[in-house]
């Protein structure tokens, strides 16, 4: 059994001009982030891994999570479909128990909605869905999993 954890990156600047891999985050961004981080500790979801896009984007929001944990910056995450996302989902290792994601909409929000069958209506920046795969990371095929929370930083 795994539980994924999929991660909007926080809110980032606009970009106007900027190339879009290099966006970094805003104020707001960076105090979601944080605060997102506590979430996971409070509530004990911290992970044993992470994979993370390589924008500069969900970079900084990974370091704003402030967690002790090994991380992976996967190319691959950037610019994904769905079925990319969980690709890469489903090359983890049998001994990490919990997988944190962190990337982009729209590929993330069909995510949640592709593996659960049932998503929120929205999945804003810094939005997170936890998600059970009893069946491990190979087994992390569109249906596979249940949704157990949705946490949004608007609450």
């Amino acid at each position: 059994m795994g539980t994924l954890i999929v991660l909007r990156h926080a809110k980032a600047v606009e970009g106007i001009g900027m190339i879009d891999i290099d966006r970094p985050l805003n104020g707001r961004g960076r105090r979601d982030a944080a605060a997102t981080g506590d979430w996971l500790r409070e509530t004990g979801l911290v992970p044993d891994r992470v994979l993370c896009s390589t924008a500069q984007r969900t970079r900084e929001t990974l370091a704003g999570l402030a967690l002790d944990v090994p991380a992976d910056f996967e190319a691959r995450l950037y610019g994904a479909e769905a079925e990319d996302v969980l690709a890469v989902v489903r090359e983890t290792a049998d001994e990490v128990g919990t997988l944190l994601i962190i990337g982009h909409n729209p590929a993330f929000h069909e995510v949640v909605h592709d593996l659960t069958g049932e998503a929120p209506a929205a999945f804003p920046t810094c939005a997170l869905a936890v998600i059970d795969l009893p069946g491990g990371w190979a087994e992390a095929w569109p249906g596979a999993g249940s949704l157990t929370t949705v946490r949004t930083p608007k609450g």
